[in-house]
C-alpha cells in the first residue's frame, strides 16, 4: 500500500484502487485538488512509488510557469523520458497542433503496449494550454488502455478568479476527483510529535497554530526552529519572523502569496494590517482548536476530503470560475461553489465594523470577493475567529510573515486607508485611532479630532497607556503653540500615571517653556512639580513652583494656588517643610488674603500635627474655610487638607465625603499634587476603621495604582498594609513584605516615617522589642525634626514606652507615656487619649495603673463605632492588671469581651493575646473555635479574602501558585466553617459589622 501520510488515507486508497484497475487494462484520470501547501505533491510522489512497486512505468512532470509559452512543453517533458523513443518535438516544417498531439498520443500508446503506465502531472494549472487540451483529450481515450493519468491542481479561492479547471469539460464518468483538506489540529500535532517526540504540549500547540493546517508551513517552521524545541526552559514560538533563521517559514508564506496572485496578496496583507490595530485581551486571541474539516468564520460546514465521481464534488474550497451565489468558490477548476459563503454573516467585531467591508474599501476590491476569501481562508486554517467573531491569522507569526517584505510606506498607506474606511463607515473612534497611530501625520482636521476623542474614551475607561499612544500620535499633527502646550501637559500627566515618569517630566518641562495662558502655565507647573516630587526631587519641584509664581502678575488666585502646592509638596522633605510653613505663616500673619482658604487649611493641619490645637477647634476652622468660595484650581488642596484633619478628629464619615469630593475633581489628564494625598487619607480612614480587607487589597489588587516612586521608597499604603498583616496574624508574610524595601535608599519623607512605625509594630509582635525600639525611636526622631509632635499622626512615644517596659526600663517608659498623654489631651479625641491612658496605666501599675486603664476603657467606649481596635487593647491591658490584682473574675469579663471584639474585627493577633491572658487568668475553655471566621486556617482565610475581593478560583490559583483543586478545597472548608453557601456572602462572613 501507499506509505500513509497524515489525513491522506482516502486519497491513497483512491489512487491504489485506480492503480489496480489500470493493471487490469482500464485507464482513468484522477484529479488531486487542494490549496497551496496542502501536500498535493507529497501525495503524488507516494502514488508514484506505489505504482512502481506494483509494476507500472511512471512518467513524471512538474509544470512550471516558465514553460507555459511553449506548446506541449509539459507533455513532451513527461513522455520523452525513455531514451528508446525518439524526440517527440514538433517538426521543423511547422506541423500544426493536431499533428503534434497525434504524435504524442502514439508515443503514449507505445508505452502502454510495453506495460501499464502511470503519468503524473504536478501543478497542471501551470501547464501550457496545448498540454492541458491534450490531457483532457487523453482522459477521453484512456478508458481502454492501461494508462492512469494522475494530475494535481491548485484549487483555492483567490480574489481574482482563475481560469476554468482542467476537468470542467469532462463528463463525471471519466474523472475521479479528490480534494485535499488542510490538516486538522490533531493530525498536525501528531506530525510534530513524530518529528520531535520530546516537544511539550504548549510548544506543539503554538506550532500547530503557526502551521495553519499546512504541511508546507509546518515543515518550514520546523526547519527554522532548528528541529529541536527548547527542553529545559520552554520558550513560546516567536511572534515575529525576525526571530527565525534561516527564514524558511516566511519564504513559504511568501510563496503562498505569490501563487495566490497580487490581488489576493493585497487583501491578505490588508487583513494583517487591520489585525495589527485590533484590540487585544478577551477578543485578542484566536479561537479554539479547529477540528478536521470544521467550518470556520461564518461558514457552513462541508465535509472535507470528500471523493466524488466528477468535478462537482463537495470537497473543501472547490469552486467554479463563475460559481453561483455571492459565496460561490472560485478556484482553478470545476467544483461545487455553493455553501462556502452562504452561511457567512456580517462578521462584526469589537469595533462594530464588518472587516470584509473595510478591507474591500481599503484595497478597492469587490466586498463579496473579500467575504468569500475570508471564509475560504478560515476553512483552510490560515484564519481563526476570535472571541468577538473577527477573523484573525491563526498565529501572530503567520500574520508577521504575511507582512514580511512589505515596505513600511505600503503598511502606513494601508493603515491610513483603513482609518478612512472605518471613519466613513461610522466606526468607533478608537478603532479609527488605532490605525492612525501607525501612520505619519495626515495633516487634516479629522485626524486630530479622532485622536483627541480616542484619548477621552481611553481616559474615561482608565486606560492611560492607550491614551498616551493616541496623544503622542496627535502631537505629530500640525498644531498651534497653545494647543500643543495643553496637549503636552495632558500627555505628561498620562505618562506619569502610566508609570513612565522620565518621559512625563520631559514632556511637562517642554510644555512649561511654550507660550500659554497663566492658568495653563500653572496647570503645567503643578503637574511637573508633582512628577518631580514623586521621584523624590522635592527641592526641584518647589523650585519649579516658585519660578512659576514669579511670572504670575495680576492674578492672586493663581498665586495662592502655586504657593499652596509648594507647601504641600515640601511636606515630603524635612528642610523644605520647615521653610515652606515658615513662609506661609509669615504671609498669613501679614496679609491673610494672600494665603487663601487652602493655605489657611494647611496652617490648621500644621498646628494640629504640632500639638497646638484641639480637634474641635481644628474642625471648626476647616468647616468655616470649606464654606467660603474658592477657586476650582485650588479646591482640591482645601478638600484634601480638610479630609486629613477630619480623619485625625475621628470624623470618619465626614472625612470620607471630603475625599470623594476631592477625587471626583481629579482627572488622569491633570496631574495634581493633592491626588496622592487624597488617596493616602482614604487609606488612613480604612485603617482607623480597622478595615483590613481594604488595606490588604493593596498587596494583591493589580487595579490599585501606585505612584511611580522608586520601589525602595515605601508609601503610606504600604505602612497600613504591613500593620494589617500584623493585626491579622500573618506575621511571616509581613516579614517578607517589609524585607522588600531597602530603606537606606528611600528618600526622606513622612511616608517613610509611617513605614518605620509599622515595621516597629511588626518587630514588637514577633518578639523583637530591641529592634522595634530602634524603629520607633527613629520614627520619633524624624517626626520631631519635622515639628510633628501630636500622637494623632504616629503615636511613637507610647510604642517606645511599651518596648521600654518589655526591656525592663520602667522609668523611661513612664516619662514617654506621660508626655504622650499630655499631647493627646491637647488634641482630645477618645482614641488618642485612650491609647495614652492605656500605656501609662500599664507602665504605672498598681492601683493607680488600674484606675488609668479603667479610664482608658471608659474613654474608648465613647469613640466612633467601628474604631474599636484601641478599645480591644485597653480591655486586654485592664484584664491583665486585674489578674495581677487578684480580681480574676472581673479580668475574665474584660478579656472575653476583648476576644469577642477581636474576633468580630478579624484582629487575629489581638484575639490571640486576649486568649493567652484568659488562659493565664484561669479560664477553663479558651480553645480554638470550630466554626466562624476564627476557625479558618491561615490558608483558608487568605483564599477566602481573595475570593471575597471578587477573584476567580483560577486567578487565586495563579496568584498563590496553587492547584485550582486546592483552592476549591480550601473554599469549601471555609464555606462550611462560616455557615454560608454563596461566594457573595464571604465579605460579610469574614468581616461582620460590629453591630451584627
Amino acid at each position: 500500500m501507499i506509505r500513509p501520510l497524515s489525513e491522506r488515507d482516502d486519497a491513497h486508497a483512491l489512487i491504489a484502487r485506480e492503480t489496480e484497475r489500470v493493471r487490469a487494462g482500464s485507464g482513468r484520470l484522477v484529479l488531486l485538488r487542494g490549496a497551496t501547501g496542502t501536500g498535493r505533491t507529497a501525495v503524488l510522489e507516494a502514488a508514484a512509488e506505489h505504482a512502481e512497486a506494483r509494476g507500472l512505468r511512471v512518467l513524471r512532470v512538474h509544470c512550471s510557469p516558465h514553460d507555459s509559452a511553449v506548446p506541449f512543453s509539459a507533455v513532451r517533458a513527461c513522455l520523452s523520458r525513455a531514451p528508446e523513443f525518439a524526440d517527440p518535438a514538433p517538426a521543423a516544417d511547422g506541423t500544426d497542433e493536431r499533428d503534434t498531439a497525434a504524435r504524442l498520443w502514439r508515443l503514449l500508446r507505445s508505452y502502454a503496449a510495453e506495460s501499464p503506465v502511470m503519468v503524473t502531472v504536478d501543478d497542471v494549472h501551470l501547464a501550457d494550454s496545448a498540454s492541458r487540451r491534450w490531457l483532457v483529450e487523453a482522459a477521453r481515450r484512456v478508458g481502454r488502455l492501461p494508462v492512469l493519468l494522475v494530475v494535481t491542481e491548485r484549487s483555492q479561492y483567490d480574489v481574482e478568479p482563475g481560469p476554468p479547471g482542467l476537468t470542467h469539460a469532462l463528463p463525471p464518468s471519466l474523472v475521479r476527483t479528490h480534494t485535499l483538506a488542510p490538516l486538522g489540529d490533531d493530525a498536525a500535532a501528531a506530525l510534530l510529535r513524530d518529528a520531535l517526540p520530546a516537544a511539550g504540549a504548549a510548544w506543539t500547540e503554538a506550532c500547530v497554530r503557526a502551521g495553519a493546517g499546512s504541511p508546507l508551513l509546518l515543515r518550514a517552521l520546523l526547519d527554522d526552529l532548528g528541529g529541536t524545541p527548547p527542553r529545559h526552559q520552554p520558550q513560546p514560538v516567536p511572534d515575529t519572523c525576525a526571530a527565525l533563521y534561516p527564514g524558511a517559514y516566511p519564504a513559504a508564506v511568501s510563496w503562498w502569496l505569490e501563487n495566490a496572485g497580487p490581488a489576493t496578496a493585497e487583501v491578505a496583507r490588508a487583513l494583517a494590517t487591520l489585525e495589527q490595530a485590533w484590540p487585544t485581551g478577551a477578543s485578542g486571541g484566536t479561537g479554539g482548536p479547529r477540528a478536521p474539516g470544521a467550518a470556520g468564520w461564518g461558514a457552513t460546514a462541508i465535509p472535507s476530503g470528500t471523493t466524488t465521481p466528477s468535478g462537482t464534488g463537495t470537497g473543501i474550497l472547490t469552486g467554479t470560475g463563475a460559481g453561483a451565489g455571492a459565496g460561490a468558490g472560485v478556484g482553478t477548476g470545476t467544483g461545487l461553489g455553493t455553501g462556502l459563503g452562504t452561511g457567512l454573516g456580517t462578521g462584526l467585531g469589537t469595533d462594530g465594523i464588518d472587516p470584509a467591508a473595510v478591507i474591500a474599501e481599503a484595497t478597492g476590491t469587490d466586498p463579496a470577493r473579500v467575504t468569500g476569501w475570508l471564509t475560504a481562508m478560515t476553512r483552510l486554517g490560515l484564519l481563526r475567529p476570535d472571541a468577538a467573531g473577527q477573523p484573525r491569522y491563526a498565529h501572530p507569526l503567520l500574520r508577521d510573515a504575511v507582512l514580511t517584505g512589505w515596505p513600511t510606506e505600503r503598511r502606513e498607506r494601508a493603515h491610513r486607508r483603513a482609518a478612512e474606511a472605518m471613519l466613513h463607515r461610522g466606526g468607533r473612534v478608537e478603532a479609527v485611532a488605532r490605525h492612525l497611530v501607525r501612520t505619519p501625520a495626515v495633516g487634516l482636521p479629522w485626524a486630530l479630532r479622532v485622536l483627541r476623542d480616542a484619548v477621552t474614551v481611553a481616559v474615561d475607561e482608565s486606560r492611560p497607556g492607550d491614551a498616551v499612544a493616541y496623544l503622542r500620535r496627535a502631537l505629530d499633527e500640525p498644531l498651534p503653540d497653545d494647543l500643543r502646550q495643553r496637549m503636552l501637559t495632558e500627555l505628561g500627566s498620562l505618562e506619569y500615571v502610566a508609570d513612565d515618569a522620565p518621559s512625563a517630566i520631559a514632556r511637562l518641562g517642554e510644555a512649561l517653556h511654550l507660550p500659554a495662558t497663566p492658568r495653563d502655565r500653572v496647570r503645567t507647573a503643578l503637574a511637573l512639580s508633582t512628577a518631580l516630587a514623586g521621584r523624590g526631587e522635592v527641592g526641584t519641584a518647589v523650585g519649579v513652583l516658585r519660578r512659576t509664581e514669579a511670572h504670575l502678575t495680576g492674578d492672586p488666585g493663581l498665586t495662592r494656588t502655586v504657593r499652596t502646592a509648594a507647601v504641600l509638596l515640601a511636606d515630603h522633605d524635612q528642610a523644605q517643610r520647615q521653610e515652606a510653613y515658615r513662609r506661609l505663616g509669615e504671609t498669613a500673619a501679614r496679609t491673610p488674603e494672600l494665603v487663601g482658604t487652602a493655605g489657611q487649611a494647611l496652617l490648621v493641619r500644621f498646628e494640629a500635627t504640632a500639638g497646638l490645637i484641639p480637634a474641635e477647634q481644628a474642625m471648626t476652622r476647616v468647616r468655616a474655610l470649606l464654606a467660603e468660595p474658592g477657586d476650582p484650581l485650588s479646591e482640591p488642596f482645601l478638600l484634601g487638607t480638610a479630609a486629613a484633619v477630619a480623619q485625625w478628629a475621628d470624623r470618619l464619615d465626614e472625612a470620607e465625603r471630603l475625599v470623594e469630593r476631592g477625587l471626583a475633581g481629579q482627572h488622569l489628564t491633570s496631574l495634581h499634587p493633592m491626588r496622592h494625598a487624597l488617596l493616602n487619607t482614604r487609606a488612613d480612614i480604612a485603617a482607623a476603621r480597622g478595615d483590613h480587607r481594604v488595606l490588604l487589597a493593596h498587596l494583591t489588587d493589580a487595579g490599585v495604582r501606585r505612584t511611580p516612586w522608586a520601589r525602595s521608597a515605601p508609601f503610606n499604603t504600604d505602612a497600613h498594609a504591613l500593620l494589617a498583616l500584623v493585626h491579622t496574624g500573618r506575621l511571616e508574610e509581613a516579614r517578607r513584605f517589609a524585607a522588600g524595601f531597602d530603606l537606606r535608599q528611600a528618600p526622606d519623607s513622612w511616608e517613610l516615617n509611617r513605614f518605620l512605625y509599622a515595621r516597629g509594630a511588626l518587630r514588637a509582635a514577633t518578639g523583637d522589642p530591641a529592634g522595634a525600639l530602634h524603629d520607633f525611636l527613629e520614627c520619633g526622631r524624624r517626626q520631631s525634626a519635622r515639628e510633628v509632635l501630636s500622637p494623632v499622626v504616629t503615636p511613637w512615644r507610647t510604642a517606645v514606652a511599651e518596648c521600654r517596659l518589655a526591656l525592663g526600663a520602667t522609668e523611661e517608659a513612664l516619662v514617654l507615656a506621660e508626655e504622650e498623654l499630655r499631647l493627646a489631651r491637647v488634641w482630645n479625641t477618645p482614641r488618642v487619649v485612650g491609647r495614652a491612658l492605656r500605656v501609662l496605666g500599664t507602665a504605672t501599675g498598681g492601683r493607680r495603673g488600674l484606675d488609668l486603664t479603667e479610664e482608658a476603657v471608659r474613654v474608648l467606649r465613647e469613640a466612633p463605632a467601628g474604631t474599636d481596635l484601641e478599645l480591644i487593647e485597653a480591655l486586654i491591658a485592664r484584664g491583665r492588671q486585674l489578674i495581677d490584682a487578684g480580681e480574676r473574675a472581673r479580668a475574665r469579663d474584660c478579656l472575653r469581651e476583648a476576644a469577642e471584639r477581636a474576633e468580630h474585627r478579624g484582629a487575629v493577633r489581638l484575639r490571640c493575646l486576649a486568649r493567652q491572658a484568659l488562659h493565664e487568668g484561669g479560664a477553663r475553655r479558651v480553645g480554638t473555635a470550630r466554626t466562624g471566621s476564627d476557625a479558618l486556617t491561615g490558608s483558608e482565610r487568605r483564599i477566602a479574602e481573595l475570593a471575597a475581593d471578587g477573584r476567580t478560583n483560577a486567578e487565586i490559583a495563579d496568584l498563590l501558585h496553587l492547584a485550582r483543586r486546592t483552592v476549591e478545597t480550601h473554599l469549601t472548608s471555609a464555606y462550611r466553617k462560616l455557615h454560608i453557601r454563596r461566594r457573595g456572602e464571604l465579605p460579610t462572613a469574614l468581616h461582620p459589622s460590629p453591630h451584627d
